[in-house]
């Protein structure tokens, strides 16, 4: 690969005699990984691990994930395996038991299934993209998921100072010049210019500073690129400790893991270089909001606009295994919700635009419960209600393109459509048809008639399940 002539000179300061294996890395073979959902599968795989993440696996080939039905359903997402070194930062910063966690450029959901999984059940997380058509993507992501203690927002960083002293922990995985994505993306390479990294450092300042002020004192911020420029990585780090009050947070690091320690000032940095980790560049630091953690005591909700109605609820709660869930009520939808976060999700209604909360349990239709379909792929729906339609292969790729499919057996009304014994969705049998709810907007719309038999049986084996 052609570097950048600029890019190169940099690299070449900064690794001295390392530039050159670095270099030849970029021609090498690029490594696909995937980070199980763990509510989902609970099995580990016969299958080289990512060293940094209990969870994540690099699989021999790329397969065409459009065709497995565990990539609709949210039994693993497709993760470049150096960004899954967040969950040693998660683990190793001690977090408490319902603390409230905001992902702020969190599109296309990486980081926020993946912290989704390691954060407590009475926990909330926030996820964010401040760019429409990408919030909807993180959205259907974290539906996928299957998380109840999630809320999408669709908002500038600026938005966040209407609640300060909100946030436990800050995720800043800011938008960079990409260059540690050159091998993965070459566009990245064309569009890469020295002014345009000096665009994205002071983007990232600006991000930061407006994002401060609502962690806690005492809160957590991690702050990752995946770029190799000091200037968006360590110098951003030493800016953010000039201006506020910051403590660093150190992270124990296997020297089989091939990471890189640098230094912002006294603060640790972790760096990921294509010549000496199975993935791609990224870095991180972690850092500390100085001053005491008081823990502040609940306000108690006196007004809930969300309130469901007594039936409502029992109609809900019924089809949930998790008893410490609320029903709340958004125009004819029906909210679970985890009770001990109700009040901060009105703050966050009163402040934020949401564009999803929860899991949807359905929709209300003359007096009837129309289950939604990310209840069908949650982790709270009590299963033993419905009658399931076990599919082929061939049957589960038909019905997640939204055609029509036959099951010879069914009962009458609804039922929960499986693959492998995963829930795929709803049909709702008819008599003389079946309807299916699977949404419009996430389709397969690739042609997939030239997959059968023996193709379709060679793709499945590179799948990871």
């Amino acid at each position: 690969m052609n570097l950048p002539e600029l890019f190169s000179l940099r690299m070449k300061k900064i690794l001295s005699s390392e530039f050159d294996q670095f270099q030849q890395s970029f021609d090498n073979e690029i490594a696909t990984a995937v980070r199980i959902n763990s509510s989902k599968h609970k099995d580990k795989l016969s299958l080289d691990a990512v060293n940094y993440c209990n969870t994540g696996y690099y699989l021999p080939k790329r397969p065409l994930f459009t065709i497995d039905p565990f990539f609709h359903s949210g039994v693993y997402y497709v993760q470049e395996p150096s960004s899954m070194f967040l969950e040693q930062a998660i683990k190793q910063s001690g977090l408490n038991p319902g603390c409230k966690v905001l992902d702020l450029c969190a599109s296309p959901g990486g980081k926020s299934t993946h912290l989704a999984s390691l954060l407590s059940s009475d926990s909330l997380l926030v996820s964010n993209d401040v760019i429409r058509s990408r919030s909807q993507i993180l959205s259907e992501n974290l539906k996928k998921w299957g998380n109840p203690n999630v809320v999408v927002t669709n908002n500038d960083p600026h938005d966040f100072q209407r609640l300060p002293d909100f946030f436990d922990l800050i995720v800043v995985d800011a938008p960079c010049s990409g260059e540690g994505l050159f091998r993965r993306d070459p566009n990245a390479v064309q569009e890469w210019s020295p002014d345009n990294a000096q665009l994205c450092t002071q983007r990232q300042q600006r991000i930061l500073a407006d994002v401060w002020p609502t962690l806690k004192e005492g809160g957590l911020l991690i702050y990752s690129t995946c770029t190799f420029n000091p200037a968006e990585n360590e110098e951003n780090i030493n800016w953010l400790n000039e201006f506020a009050d910051v403590e660093p947070v150190s992270l124990n690091i296997d020297k089989q893991w091939g990471i890189t320690i640098t230094e912002a000032g006294s603060i640790p940095c972790y760096r990921f270089y294509p010549h000496k980790v199975k993935g791609e560049g990224f870095f991180m630091a972690v850092v500390r909001k100085g001053g005491s953690h008081n823990q502040l005591h609940q306000r108690k909700l006196k007004d809930n606009p969300l309130l469901a109605s007594r039936s409502e609820k029992e109609t809900a709660r019924s089809l949930l295994i998790h008893a410490d869930l609320d029903t709340l009520k958004f125009e004819d939808s029906l909210l679970a919700f985890p009770a001990g976060q109700v009040s901060e999700l009105i703050q966050i209604k009163n402040n934020l635009r949401i564009l999803h909360a929860g899991v949807k349990v359905g929709e209300i239709k003359q007096k009837d419960l129309l289950p939604a379909h990310e209840l069908a792929l949650s982790s709270i729906l009590k299963r033993s209600l419905f009658p399931e339609i076990e599919l082929t292969i061939e049957d589960a790729l038909t019905y997640l393109k939204r055609d029509d499919i036959s099951p010879t057996s069914a009962n009458k009304g609804w039922n929960l459509v499986t693959y492998r014994n995963i829930p795929l969705g709803w049909v709702k049998n008819l008599g003389n048809r079946f309807n299916s709810a699977f949404p419009k907007e996430w389709r397969i719309r690739m042609s997939i008639s030239e997959f059968k038999d023996d193709r379709l049986k060679a793709e499945m084996e590179k799948f990871p399940l």
